[in-house]
């Protein structure tokens, strides 16, 4: 390195503001970067330091395990008194970013606030102490809530029947296109072997389509960032079994010609499959069963909080019109004439795929889906997308001065930005700006992706949000831009700030280091 750039460097944090630094200030709390990274708990274990408030086992009490399945010496872990551990974890903790510390602006991932009492409701215990073999006669109270989320689902989607089962996004997708291909099957339309995806698809899109068995077809973007539409009816033929479209799209953009592209869809024979991972932008606007589309997913922990890769599970229910429900996987939950609610029997419906996975899904995170949506209602999730689309557009008008907006004009609950310009002016990438950002006090947004749009930022403000915060990061993403052309050497050093400097991440993915070690010399990161 430079001395230029060292100075540079140095300079830089004493202008960084406290509060971005995460020291005492404002915002502090909220920061992931500041603090000095702390040794293992290995490192700091004192041999027989421990904590006596725990009375000591009798020198017997080992003799009743054979001697064979004994340890021959004891586990080598840590020995410290309680203090030091909570410590210990409560200092990796303040090193966290967390969606409850600060603004989380990934594109295509919907990281919004987790209200509390979703929290609540998914902690009482009828919910959360159900053994899950439970007979149907001591499960009401959740096959209840399960049977009228599968209806509130429905009426969103515009759908007429929904599983529960899926984990995740990508395994409702799994789900939908299997499904698909029991109903191509069960009419002995057996040629049926392509999936079509446009080039700005979730990459779960073609390989859930692999994994059905089918072979993927990739259709180009229209300039508006659109399908193309003429590309998409010369791909259409009797061998096509579905068309995958996320709506919005991956660039933040409704597609406009929605109703002639399902038409031609249907009319090739072929069924139309919709990634629901976007739904946090239409909900109350748009019902894509009563569109035309044959089959959806939700993402559950990013439409109706739970966020997205939150330390938790996910949840991907499936929803499909009538024609599909024959195949949906088993059981769902019914209600008997009597008000009871059970699961189906085995041989109920004999089309089912079956089940894709254990029990009947994430509980927990369908009793936060749940109560999100009944502390709505209607009118409430309406105002969630128009308040998240306002967001997203409000923000994009903020920067696109600074950064190139390649598809002007309004967006939807995300918008892209690319760094294109910054690159060939000084040489700064999408990713040195993104790890400046960290300087500034805030996560980065999703980087280099969708594929399609060269050095590409996806940015995803929900509704969640503050005018504050959306005014905070866009200065931060403004001021980016200014240092990226007066000191862009920074950027290539960047986070400067932060416990962990930038990673070299070709050597970590090449030669990962797969074990703990203790670190020696000028390796130690807290000198002793």
């Amino acid at each position: 390195m430079s001395l230029e750039v060292e100075q540079t460097i140095a300079a830089a944090r004493v202008l960084i503001p406290l509060r971005d630094r995460g020291e005492e200030g404002s915002l502090g709390a909220r920061n992931a970067v500041g603090p000095v990274l702390q040794p293992t708990l290995a490192e700091t274990s004192t041999p027989g330091r421990r904590t006596d408030q725990v009375p000591h086992p009798p020198a017997d009490a080992l003799d009743g395990i054979p001697a064979a399945h004994r340890r021959a010496a004891p586990p080598a872990l840590p020995e410290l008194n309680e203090p030091g551990v909570v410590r210990h974890f409560v200092a990796l903790s303040k090193l966290n970013y967390s969606v409850d510390g600060g603004f989380y602006p990934l594109g295509s991932c919907t990281m919004k606030h987790n209200p509390k009492v979703n929290e609540w409701a998914a902690r009482l215990p009828g919910f959360a102490g159900l053994h899950p073999l439970a007979p149907d006669a001591l499960a009401q109270g959740t096959l209840e809530l399960m049977w009228e989320l599968q209806g509130m689902l429905a009426e969103i989607s515009g759908m007429d029947a929904v599983t529960l089962q899926p984990a995740a996004g990508a395994h409702g997708e799994l789900t939908g296109i299997l499904v698909i291909r029991a109903y191509h099957e069960a009419r002995g339309d057996h040629d049926r072997t392509e999936v079509i995806v446009p080039d700005s698809s979730h990459g779960t899109n073609p390989a859930t389509a692999s994994m059905a068995g089918y072979r993927t077809v990739t259709i180009p973007s229209a300039p508006d960032g659109g399908v193309d539409l003429d590309a998409l009816k010369a791909a259409l033929s009797p061998r096509t079994a579905a068309v995958m479209l996320t709506n919005p799209s991956t660039l933040g953009l409704f597609e406009r010609r929605i109703v002639e592209l399902l038409d031609a869809v249907h009319a090739a024979g072929a069924l139309a499959y919709m990634d629901g991972a976007n739904m946090n932008a239409i909900l109350g606007r748009f019902q894509p069963g009563a569109a035309g589309f044959d089959v959806m997913h939700y993402n559950l922990h990013k439409t109706f909080s739970t966020p997205h890769g939150g330390g938790g599970p996910g949840a991907g229910p499936v929803a499909v019109r009538a024609h599909l429900a024959p195949y949906l996987p088993t059981p769902l939950v019914v209600r008997e004439a009597d008000g009871r609610f059970r699961l189906e029997r085995d041989g109920e419906r004999p089309g089912s795929i079956g089940r894709v996975r254990a029990y009947q899904g994430n509980a927990g995170v369908l009793v936060r889906a749940y109560t999100y949506i009944r502390a709505h209602g209607g009118s409430g999730l309406r105002t969630v997308s128009d308040d998240a689309v306002l967001a997203a557009n409000y923000l994009r008008a903020r920067v696109e001065g600074a950064y190139e907006v390649p598809y002007p004009g309004p967006c939807k609950h995300e918008f892209v930005a690319t760094a294109r310009l910054l690159k060939e002016a000084t040489g700064v990438r999408t990713l040195d700006v993104a790890k400046r950002l960290i300087d500034h006090g805030f996560h980065p947004p999703t980087i280099y992706f969708p594929l399609i749009v060269e050095e590409c930022l996806l940015i995803e403000p929900t509704e969640t949000e503050t005018l504050e915060d959306l005014d905070a990061f866009a200065d931060a993403l403004i001021e980016v831009a200014r240092e990226a052309r007066e000191h862009p050497e920074l950027l290539h050093e960047a986070p400067v700030t932060a416990p962990v400097r930038r990673l070299d991440e070709a050597t970590a993915a090449r030669h990962p280091e797969l074990r703990w070690r203790g670190m020696t010399g000028a390796e130690t990161p807290c000198p002793q």
